[in-house]
C-alpha cells in the first residue's frame, strides 16, 4: 500500500472530502486504512454486563486506501507516490525500498 500507520493523509473521496488526519491503523490485506477523528460513524450495542454499557457508540470506521493521499512531509502538499530503490543496503545486503514524493522527488520513508 501506499500509505502506512502514522502518515498524515488528504481525504480526496467520500463524506469527509478534503479533511487531513493521521492514519490509526492500516489494514493492508483489505487495503483499508483508519483515520483518527475522520469517517465517524454511529454503532448501536447492546449492555454487556456491567462493565460495558449499552448505548450509541460513535467510532473510526475503515475507509479504502485509495481515497486517501499521502501528504509529503516535506513540501506539505498531497502527492503521489512511488517506491524506488536506494544505493545503501539494508541488514541483509539487499539494496533498500522506499517511498518518494512525485511532485518534489523527496524521499518519505527515513
Amino acid at each position: 500500500m501506499h500509505v502506512k500507520t502514522g502518515d498524515e493523509v488528504l481525504i480526496i473521496a467520500g463524506k469527509d472530502k478534503g479533511q487531513r488526519g493521521k492514519i490509526k491503523q492500516a489494514l493492508p490485506r483489505s487495503r483499508r486504512v483508519v483515520v483518527e477523528g475522520l469517517n465517524i460513524v454511529k454503532r448501536h450495542t447492546r449492555p454487556r454486563g456491567p462493565g460495558k454499557p449499552g448505548g450509541i457508540i460513535e467510532k473510526e470506521a475503515p475507509l479504502d486506501a485509495s481515497n486517501v493521499m499521502l501528504i509529503c512531509p516535506s513540501c506539505e502538499r498531497a502527492s503521489r507516490t512511488g517506491m524506488r530503490f536506494l544505493e545503501e543496503t539494508d541488514h541483509k545486503g539487499r539494496s533498500r525500498k522506499v517511498r518518494y514524493c512525485k511532485a518534489c522527488d523527496a524521499v518519505v520513508d527515513n
